[in-house]
């Protein structure tokens, strides 16, 4: 439809727009045709609102030959032809009114007054086609442009879903397959703590359903998967894993992608637990400054850290944050004395769903 016929008000607007036009013509044929002002307006007013929809039906013809720079010659002679019968239309109805109007006394022999106006009324009426036509061209071209943004923006978004999904669906084998490895190892040395351990990582697995399908979780249920995955690493380490938490009240209903910590908890774990005949400490803060949340994990450092092989970890999470986030949110590594830690800056935003 039409973009005009599709809203009265921009109708309107556009027979208000012809109103200045209609003065310039009237002005036209009392200078160039020596009419009274009565005679030109008469003419002039309802000529120029006919004309509008004329003119207006341009827009069909841009739709059906878009300006491209490979087909100028087409379009320039398609519509160079097309102004001139637009042209010559409108010297038709002027000539077409003024008989009318000449069977009024008042207005006798206006037809031949006017004559002496029609080469001036041609090119008129043909700019004006051509005026329109340029209009609904730019019309055209700004409404395809914004149609090509709308599919961008569909086809970005619908591959940063798919690189989420793809992202967030290595999660749940890496875990399993570290997990299964503990238990199996569990089933030999102590079956008991292999069915505790087993149970355990039912009710982290509970916990996980459905996260596929939410962008954005309450901080305090992350930790929450946290704390259920630690307690799985519980029973294979005891004494040696030691977990510390330190989360601000105020940061704990902020959102965070689902399963964002538990690659930096498992690399800590790994890294600053496993490998050391001691153990030791994994250290998790969280607390948000203004509009940003904070969080960090630290464990101690291990000989070779983070580990070159092909796992998760670090790679996972900053690509996660970068797609949701973009340049808003960062990983940064730093190596203290005797320890390391991942600080996550993202924005707290509001509070999640």
């Amino acid at each position: 439809m039409h973009p005009l016929l599709s809203s009265r008000s921009r109708l309107a607007l556009y027979l208000v727009a012809w109103l200045p036009l209609a003065g310039m013509l009237a002005a036209l044929l009392t200078l160039a045709g020596g009419l009274s002002l009565a005679e030109a307006v008469s003419l002039s007013v309802p000529l120029s609102a006919v004309y509008a929809f004329v003119c207006g039906s341009s827009w069909y013809l841009c739709r059906v030959l878009p300006f491209r720079p490979s087909g100028v010659a087409r379009v320039v002679g398609t519509f160079a032809a097309a102004a001139a019968i637009g042209g010559f239309l409108w010297v038709l109805l002027l000539g077409t009114l003024a008989s009318l109007l000449d069977l009024v006394p008042a207005f006798a022999g206006l037809p031949d007054r006017l004559s002496r106006a029609s080469g001036v009324v041609l090119l008129m009426g043909t700019l004006l086609y051509l005026l329109v036509a340029a209009f609904n061209w730019a019309l055209l071209a700004q409404e395809a442009a914004g149609e090509r943004e709308r599919r961008e923006l569909v086809v970005a978004a619908q591959a940063r879903a798919a690189e989420l999904k793809a992202l967030r669906d290595q999660l749940d084998p890496h875990f399993l397959f570290n997990a299964l490895n503990s238990i199996s190892a569990l089933t030999v040395s102590d079956p008991e703590k292999a069915r505790e351990m087993c149970a355990l990582l039912a009710e982290f697995l509970r916990k996980t359903l459905g996260l596929s399908d939410r962008a954005s979780i309450p901080l305090e249920e992350e930790l929450s998967l946290v704390r259920s995955y630690l307690a799985v690493e519980q029973i294979r380490f005891g004494e040696r894993l030691r977990v510390e938490l330190a989360v601000d009240e105020d940061a704990r209903e902020c959102g965070v992608p689902p399963l964002l910590l538990q690659p930096l908890v498992e690399n800590a774990v790994k890294h600053g637990v496993s490998r050391r005949v001691a153990g030791g400490t994994v250290r998790l803060t969280a607390r948000r400054r203004e509009a940003l949340l904070e969080i960090a994990v630290e464990n101690p450092a291990g000989e070779a850290q983070p580990s070159p092989g092909p796992g998760i970890g670090l790679g996972n999470v900053r690509r996660r944050l970068s797609t949701v986030y973009g340049e808003a949110a960062s990983v940064t590594v730093r190596r203290p004395e005797g320890l390391f830690r991942v600080e996550l800056l993202l924005p707290a935003g509001a509070d999640a769903a």
